[in-house]
């Protein structure tokens, strides 16, 4: 068998449909990608009347390697530690009554 050298007459106009829809698609295809939407009037779907400028430069990117400086903090001592945590305790017992006479 093998592929067929001419196109017969009653292939014509599926080639020709096959053939225009390729181009079509084609052609949409370029024309999504060469506007761009803020340029378009507000009424072929452009961006807004009022809509504030773009920047000139766009913003830099955050430095996601850099590791930030040591903290300078220090640790809470044995006492300072217990005060704090005797606080806690304290501000939620405070927080179940009060939620107990809210009921």
């Amino acid at each position: 068998m093998g592929i067929p050298r001419t196109i017969k007459p009653h292939q014509r106009p599926r080639v020709r449909a096959v053939g225009l829809a390729m181009a079509a698609g084609l052609a949409i295809g370029l024309a999504a990608c060469s506007s761009v939407v803020g340029d378009l009037p507000s009424q072929l779907g452009g961006l807004p009347a009022g809509t504030p400028e773009r920047p000139a430069a766009p913003p830099a990117y955050p430095a996601v390697h850099d590791m930030p400086p040591p903290r300078t903090n220090t640790v809470l001592s044995e006492d300072e530690r217990k005060r704090v945590e005797a606080d806690l305790i304290a501000a939620r017992e405070r927080q179940a009554k009060q939620a107990q006479k809210a009921r």
